[in-house]
């Protein structure tokens, strides 16, 4: 009998274990066919959704870590010029790389911006 529970108690451990695992998927993993169009890329419905997602925690107007400030075209505008925006993104060296503590934005997206700052970077 307690032969019996103590197998019980250890089934159901490790039934905890594998149903409470962790389970992580990346975009890039789940639809790795999807290609990355690049072409005519817009600050509002492309690129600003990325920084939203990805930058404003830290630079947002009101937390502006380090100094940096991302919120708002003309903010954004003053790091794409000097060109320490894509250097931090793309993690080139000399440039502190961004999003600090956290993995890399997908390639995808570093492809979408830096077309969009390739093309002059424009408020459309």
């Amino acid at each position: 009998m307690k032969v019996h529970r103590i197998t019980s108690k250890l089934f159901i451990l490790a039934a905890l274990a594998v149903l409470s695992s962790c389970y992580y998927d990346s975009e890039e993993d789940l639809y790795p066919e999807l290609g990355c169009s690049t072409d005519d890329m817009s600050y509002v419905n492309d690129i600003l959704p990325i920084i939203d997602q990805n930058c404003m925690v830290c630079h947002s107007a009101s937390a502006n870590f380090g100094g940096v400030t991302l919120e708002g075209y003309d903010a954004l505008k003053i790091w794409v010029d000097n060109g320490r925006f894509l250097g931090s993104i793309r993690r080139d060296p000399g440039f502190s790389p961004m999003p600090q503590g956290q993995p890399q934005i997908l390639q995808c997206n570093i492809e979408k911006i830096e077309s969009w700052i390739n093309d002059g970077a424009p408020n459309n």
